[in-house]
């Protein structure tokens, strides 16, 4: 943004600190008037015919914006891919301690790969990976859903899946 002396239109269209529309005026005689109302000079929109120049007090304008892109930068939430290995002749017990994990990083709202490495002549059955894919997607449906379904990808297969969000309940 340019501001007072770095303004070099000639003539620009001035609005007042309260919003008011004064007019048209020279680049001298705005920026005079700027000063005797102790402000600065800044133009908003240097695309316009006359350039649009606003008086308002530059300093606290920028801590307004800098606390404005703070607080959005506090809302946003980074999503994280926690991954979960299978095998495809998994038992009971390693699948269900694999479930609770990916069940948490669903319910701390990361997203989940779950992957199965076929080893050996494991890959001529992959159908087997697939339904252990599928038993772990129908076990977390009530905290999360699919984004992609099970797909092969060399030796692995592999699920995603993504945290239910208020909107996808709906």
């Amino acid at each position: 943004m340019l501001v007072n002396e770095a303004i070099r239109a000639r003539e620009v269209r001035v609005v007042g600190a309260n919003g008011d529309q004064i007019g048209v005026k020279s680049r001298q005689e705005a920026l005079e008037m700027a000063k005797n109302a102790n402000l600065d000079l800044v133009m908003v929109a240097p695309n316009g015919k006359p350039p649009v120049c606003r008086i308002m007090d530059f300093g606290k304008y920028r801590y307004e914006q800098q606390k404005r892109e703070k607080e959005a930068r506090k809302k946003q939430r980074t999503i994280n891919v926690k991954e979960v290995r299978f095998s495809p002749t998994i038992d009971e017990h390693d699948f269900n301690t694999k479930l609770r994990n990916a069940r948490r990083f669903l319910e701390k709202g990361d997203k989940v790969k779950a992957s199965i490495r076929f080893r050996g002549r494991a890959i001529t059955h992959s159908e087997i990976g697939r339904e252990v894919l599928n038993r772990l997607a129908e076990e977390c449906k009530d905290i999360g859903v699919i984004e992609s379904r099970p797909k092969m990808d060399g030796r692995s297969m592999f699920l995603i899946m993504a945290p239910e969000t208020t909107e996808s309940k709906s």
